[in-house]
């Protein structure tokens, strides 16, 4: 597994705890407590560094990203679909919208679908690929 993906994946994990306890988005805060949550994993310092980029990108820009997938998801709020599915979601449209110079959206879209095999319901994985290629479709 790339190192990008253990990135993706401790991110989703920092990020639905986080969204589980229904905690601040406080840049600084998240990002203290990211360094405290990965004392806990044997993680590489390198993909630390792109989990904290991911997280901390998606505290700064959550609002713009939960309204581009709330437009692409139709009948489903975001605040309605399950912590997983939400935050793998959130993960791929910030890498679709702001890492477009370095993670192509087809790349962020494959990689969403990988970790939503293993982590979300089975069901799910259609319903993210679903919501981000209407996502992709608006760029």
């Amino acid at each position: 597994m790339g190192l990008r993906r253990k990135s993706r994946e401790l991110a989703l994990q920092f990020l639905y705890g986080h969204d589980v306890q229904e905690g601040s988005c406080n840049e600084e805060e998240l990002l203290a407590r990211v360094n405290e949550f990965c004392v806990c994993f044997p993680v590489d310092a390198k993909s630390i560094a792109y989990a904290e980029q991911l997280i901390a990108g998606i505290c700064r820009h959550r609002q713009e990203i939960d309204n581009l997938l709330s437009r692409s998801s139709h009948n489903w709020r975001v605040e309605r679909m399950a912590a997983v599915d939400r935050n793998i979601l959130r993960i791929a449209a910030y890498e679709m919208k702001y890492g477009k110079e370095e993670i192509p959206a087809t790349v962020a879209i494959n990689e969403a679908l990988e970790i939503a095999k293993r982590y979300a319901e089975p069901d799910a994985v259609a319903f993210i690929n679903g919501i981000l290629d209407g996502l992709q479709g608006k760029d």
